[in-house]
């Protein structure tokens, strides 16, 4: 981990994810559970954390061809706000950064009724030291959305941040306009810290967002979800 803050988060998945059901991930552990090293790709998928619904657990480069078959089911879910790897070449590139950085951590949030892939969190640009904080990214895939996946998904991985990876605070930056991914981190107990204009560079234009926050004093809201009822994640 970095001892200083790090620049923004990657737009590719910063906290801006898309419409209904997207959801805005210490770094990322290798199969072996080491910091740092490559997971292989037949290393086994440990589980992270476990919900009533869900459970979530490290990327896998061998994840290339589901991953990138639910990006790009999800194309016009996850416009303009979000631009996860749609492409394996492009997947493996992007889980390797994960899987190797040690500012970075990256989850999948898996339904626990099949194991399939419900959508992803990051957490971006860890620092150590005084500040031991990180920057989420999330979203969530087409199939998955209004089922509530990805709101008990994002409680395990907080919980998970504050517990043993021991950090402090957590922000997600998320456009004004992206309705969806705003009432996410306000349902989980996220408080609005500010607005920062051309924060990000995301589709060709700088970006304006909302800063989101939520720190290991606070209280983190987890509403019960009701199963089979829609919502907006």
């Amino acid at each position: 981990m970095s001892p200083a803050p790090s620049p923004p988060p990657d737009p590719r998945d910063a906290g801006t994810a898309s419409g209904p059901g997207a959801t805005a991930g210490p770094p990322a552990l290798s199969g072996s559970g080491a910091p740092g090293g490559s997971a292989a790709p037949d290393a086994p998928a440990a589980e992270v954390a476990v919900g009533p619904r869900t459970f979530v657990r490290h990327y896998r480069l061998d994840d290339a061809a589901q991953y990138t078959a639910l990006a790009r089911e999800s194309t016009r879910l996850h416009r303009p706000w979000l631009f996860p790897p749609r492409t394996e070449a492009d997947y493996l590139a992007y889980a390797r950064r994960l899987l190797d950085d040690p500012t970075r951590a990256g989850y999948l949030v898996c339904d626990r009724t099949d194991g399939r892939i419900a959508g992803f969190i990051n957490i971006n640009n860890i620092v150590e030291g005084a500040f031991l904080s990180g920057a989420l990214g999330y979203g969530a895939f087409a199939h998955s959305a209004g089922r509530g996946l990805m709101t008990e998904g994002l409680s395990l991985v907080v919980r998970h941040a504050f517990g043993p990876l021991g950090l402090h605070r957590l922000e997600a930056n998320v456009q004004p306009r992206n309705r969806a991914s705003i009432a996410l981190v306000r349902r989980l107990g996220f408080r609005l810290e500010g607005f920062s204009p051309d924060f990000l560079l995301i589709d060709g234009a700088w970006r304006d967002h909302e800063r989101w926050a939520i720190t290991a004093e606070m209280e983190l809201r987890v509403p019960r979800a009701v199963p089979g009822a829609g919502r907006p994640d």
